[in-house]
């Protein structure tokens, strides 16, 4: 048979249909194929990379890179990178797939309004998640199978849905909001669950929190450790941007511009696209075979939202508290948070004091909470003012007698009555307090104490540790009860107390509060192998006022008040406490 026969031709047609297509990187087969919907995406159709992210979805694709790791933050489109490999895996290679999410609302939400849309926009995805189960089991809303493998959305908070599974590609989402549980780090128990496959896949990406514990800046740091740089359009050197290099005038932020390490030419806004699109990843461990690690920020985002100028619009914005300070750092600069001190002097505290007190309030308190703790033969009660960006503690008081009497908590529910003149004219009240639960034998006293005067804000509250929000109504119907997520409270006030003087002290507090707010320290401890921050008590010392702090903070969450109304009300000398009427004496009885 010679090339000239008809006959070879059809054979080699044949042939070649039955060929499969070439295997794309993932960063042509996302701009290829996949498709983002209105409800997603504020720039919906055909996708279209920035230069970062086709070095990421790359080494996603490249099957020499047995691990990615990626230090993100927000507002560089890295989101969609996980769900375009997703994608990519389902369409491309099929397998067992796992994602996993910090909670389960997460997960859901993640299915709901990211995969599902995303699959059901891009023509090349479209029904393969929403197939007939002949391949057995049943599809549920976090767990999917189609032809030759599944995905399972998996939340890290309970790591008993991490058993049974035995995955290929495994991807992880915020890892640095994920804590160990009595079985372990859940990251590490996840990444168990692929061992089984010589050519497994394992993605982790996350925006960093706390560097001395931080599982994504750990996993970082074991990679080759890439950076994103961009090339000077004066001198043409590269360099990775960092804050440091970001320059304004003073008082004028939006004429943020970029300083040249190498040149120190001031490079303005309007080159930063062009220096982007120029822009090449470089490992700074290149030694490092198999794992992938990238480390990006915002300041290369050509997003309108994230440019020089909001950016330094908005770090002078969080400069002030530390808090916020550390979301800029987290978030925006994909930095751990570095923690100036783990312990606090008592005498420094009480150094602080200042000539004011409940009887003689700052002008520039607008809020009055209360933190109260429980103990077996007193409850104590500390008054915290708040302004629009300060904490007043402005006294401590202690109510002597057993909880289980009704006169103890009588004495206590005068205090929280209590009304004081305001400097402006006008008058201040309690506006939330919460009181401890926990401890002691108590607990029915503080509900049925709470539960008459929840409209009045003053509520029972339950300490809980690990990554949580200061306050959360607890799911329990029996009672009214709120979660306050102590840790990361005590973390807030530690960073305040040791950065700046946001939290204020008055002269009328006594010695011992001073030494029982500095009674915890933060310290390092690990669980299982990973590293682990916790607050413990120093020997020898009380935490009575440290709790009531803890407990005023959370309180201040439940205020919901307009600021500049509430300031209107107290600069007016006739304004009456909050609640009472006014009473209104008619001229014709006068007459």
């Amino acid at each position: 048979m010679t090339q000239s026969d008809p006959l070879w031709r059809v054979r080699a047609n044949a042939l070649r249909t039955l060929k499969p297509p070439p295997r794309l990187p993932l960063s042509k087969w996302i701009e290829r194929h996949l498709r983002l919907p209105e409800d997603v995406s504020a720039l919906p159709g055909q996708v279209r990379l920035w230069k970062f992210q086709k070095g990421i979805a790359d080494a996603i694709s490249d099957p020499t890179i047995e691990r990615v790791t990626l230090v993100k933050s927000v507002r560089v489109g890295l989101s969609t990178l996980l769900t375009s490999a997703v994608g990519s895996f389902v369409a491309n290679e099929p397998s067992p797939i796992l994602l996993l999410l910090p909670t389960e609302a997460d997960a859901r939400d993640y299915m709901v309004s990211d995969l599902e849309p995303i699959f059901a926009a891009t023509p090349a995805l479209a029904g393969l998640l929403s197939g007939d189960n002949s391949e057995g089991g049943r599809n549920t809303l976090l767990s999917r199978r189609f032809p030759g493998g599944s995905l399972k959305v998996v939340a890290a908070k309970a790591p008993r849905n991490l058993r049974r599974h035995n995955v290929r590609v495994l991807l992880i989402d915020e890892a640095d909001a994920m804590e160990p549980t009595a079985e372990g780090s859940p990251v590490l128990l996840a990444e168990r669950r692929t061992m089984s496959f010589s050519n497994r896949k394992i993605v982790m990406g996350s925006t960093p929190t706390d560097e001395a514990t931080s599982n994504v800046l750990r996993a970082y740091a074991q990679s080759d450790q890439r950076i994103f740089e961009v090339p000077c359009p004066e001198c043409g050197e590269r360099t990775e941007i960092l804050w440091s290099m970001i320059e304004w005038e003073p008082d004028k932020p939006l004429t943020a511009a970029f300083r040249c390490p190498n040149c120190e030419e001031l490079i303005p806004e309007k080159h930063k696209a062009a220096m982007i699109a120029k822009g090449k990843w470089r490992a700074t461990r290149p030694d490092v075979i198999g794992h992938a690690g990238f480390r990006i920020n915002a300041l290369v985002s050509p997003h309108s939202n994230a440019s020089w100028g909001k950016l330094a619009t908005e770090f002078l914005a969080a400069k002030g508290s530390p808090d916020t300070l550390q979301t800029f750092v987290n978030t925006i600069l994909a930095e751990g948070w570095r923690e100036s001190a783990d312990e606090i002097d008592e005498n420094d505290l009480a150094a602080r004091a200042e000539p004011w007190s409940l009887e003689d309030i700052p002008s520039a308190v607008l809020i009055v909470t209360c933190g109260v703790d429980v103990q077996d033969d007193r409850i104590e009660v500390s008054f915290i003012g708040h302004s629009r960006d300060e904490t007043f503690i402005l006294a401590h008081s202690v109510v002597w007698g057993s909880p289980g009497d009704d006169s103890t908590w009588a004495e206590v529910d005068d205090l929280l009555k209590s009304t004081w003149a305001h400097p402006n004219g006008g008058t201040l009240r309690v506006d939330a307090a919460v009181i401890d639960s926990g401890d002691g034998g108590f607990t029915e006293k503080v509900y049925s104490f709470c539960r008459p005067r929840f409209s009045r804000k003053i509520v029972s509250g339950k300490g809980v540790a690990g990554n949580r929000p200061p306050i959360a109504r607890s799911s329990a119907r029996s009672t009214i009860l709120f979660l306050i997520g102590v840790d990361g409270l005590k973390g807030q006030i530690l960073t305040r107390l040791a950065r700046g003087r946001t939290i204020r002290f008055s002269q009328s507090l006594e010695p011992v509060y001073f030494e029982q707010v500095a009674s915890e320290r933060r310290v390092v401890r690990y669980v299982r192998g990973q590293p682990h921050r916790r607050f413990e008590r120093i020997p020898g010392k009380r935490a009575e006022a440290l709790d009531c702090l803890v407990y005023g903070l959370a309180a201040r969450q439940l205020v919901a008040v307009n600021l500049d109304r509430r300031e209107a009300e107290l600069a007016s000398v006739a304004a009456l406490p909050f609640g009472v009427p006014a009473l209104v004496r008619s001229k014709w009885m006068q007459s």
